[in-house]
């Protein structure tokens, strides 16, 4: 066990060793064949915020209330407000490319040779490509967007005529930013970061580099670094792609190669990494499955007026943006039945990214043990 994998590793950032990465003693053994059977509990990510009800009717009010799951997040602006200045930065080289007359017209029909997403790489990459379910863009915060572009004027130019401004001191691109919190409504303000992370290249740090902006790209960082915050974003891709349908089927197989990598290394940190993503997969499995079978038992209680009124379903709405503008356009009735529908879909969708999700976390425990017996050690997880 010495120095296969890391016990204590990084939950939050760098350095903290706040994730415990422990085997179960009592239930550790070894077979006849002088294997030792390293086991381990499934783990939920840890949130000060929010607990997982245990009775149905409970975890159904959370999900429709717009909870049932959190995500770990490395910033404090909701990803929707970031992704509508993103848009904005894009917009803007798309327009320099279709105007001749404009200085960087060249350059940016270079940037754009292989499409808009080319552009952006990690959270906001994962946002605007759609590589994860609804909830997680909604609930999803970062305080930075990442660029990855070698036109660092026109790149420049675009981020100055969007609002931003350079600090002279840091040299990193700045623009205040404001959103309501749909829970509270309550008015935020924060400071959003635009960098490109060109300036990343060569130096990122544990023998690692950033080499592009592709979805194997940044899972090759994510995997390598392993916050809290990366294995989750690795999760939730995980939980709606398998490789077989979908709209990133084909990058999907490709990021495959960015967990064979990862495990040829037999690094301790990466293994620890590695077995923390399964720990984590199989808790979510559970907890999808769950919500699943309760969204499907109580989904028609709110088309009873008597338990939900239509102050209630208003109320329901600020979960959305989208439904509150429905709300106002259609008014209770038809918004009730939209929520139905949804509930309706949403009780299909769970135990799909359940099994999704399962099998992608038992492909990993099985590669990670093709690694490792020459050394007699097996990973498997507490049922």
């Amino acid at each position: 066990m010495n120095g296969i994998w890391d016990i204590k590793a990084d939950a939050i950032k760098k350095g903290d060793k706040l994730r415990d990465v422990s085997f179960l003693i009592n239930k550790t053994l070894t077979d006849g064949k002088n294997f030792t059977h390293y086991v381990f509990s499934k783990a939920n990510f840890n949130n000060p915020w929010y607990n997982i009800p245990e009775e149905d009717f409970k975890l159904f009010e959370t999900f429709i209330e717009g909870g049932s799951r959190a995500y770990p997040s490395d910033g404090s602006i909701p990803c929707d407000v970031v992704a509508s200045e993103a848009r904005k930065v894009l917009k803007k080289i798309e327009l320099c490319s279709q105007d001749p007359n404009h200085h960087y017209c060249e350059a940016a029909r270079d940037v754009l040779k292989n499409g808009k997403l080319s552009i952006v790489r990690g959270t906001l990459k994962l946002y605007l490509g759609k590589y994860t379910t609804r909830d997680w863009r909604r609930k999803r915060f970062t305080d930075d967007i990442d660029f990855w572009m070698f036109q660092t004027n026109l790149l420049d130019s675009s981020l100055k005529e969007c609002s931003f401004v350079k600090n002279k001191e840091t040299g990193e691109w700045e623009k205040t930013v404001e959103w309501n919190k749909f829970e509270t409504k309550e008015n935020r303000r924060e400071t959003l970061f635009a960098a490109n992370n060109l300036n990343q290249l060569l130096d990122f740090g544990a023998g690692s580099y950033l080499e592009g902006s592709s979805l194997k790209e940044i899972f090759d960082k994510k995997i390598k670094r392993g916050h809290d915050v990366d294995l989750s974003d690795i999760i939730n891709v995980a939980m709606v792609n398998n490789g077989i349908d979908g709209i990133h089927k084909d990058e999907w197989l490709d990021v495959w190669n960015s967990f064979e990598q990862a495990a040829n290394t037999r690094n301790a940190r990466t293994t620890s990494n590695l077995i923390s993503i399964c720990r984590y997969s199989f808790a979510i499995v559970d907890h999808l499955e769950k919500v699943g079978g309760t969204i499907k038992k109580y989904k028609d209680i709110i088309l009873d007026k008597s338990k939900y009124p239509d102050e209630k379903i208003k109320s329901l709405c600020r979960v959305s943006t989208q439904w509150e503008k429905f709300y106002d356009a259609n008014g209770a009735d038809e918004t009730r039945k939209m929520i139905h529908d949804f509930y309706h879909e949403q009780a299909e969708e769970k135990p799909l990214h359940a099994q999704n999700l399962r099998i992608f976390a038992k492909n990993i425990l099985k590669l990670l043990n093709s690694k490792y017996e020459y050394l007699k050690v097996i990973f498997e997880m507490e049922h």
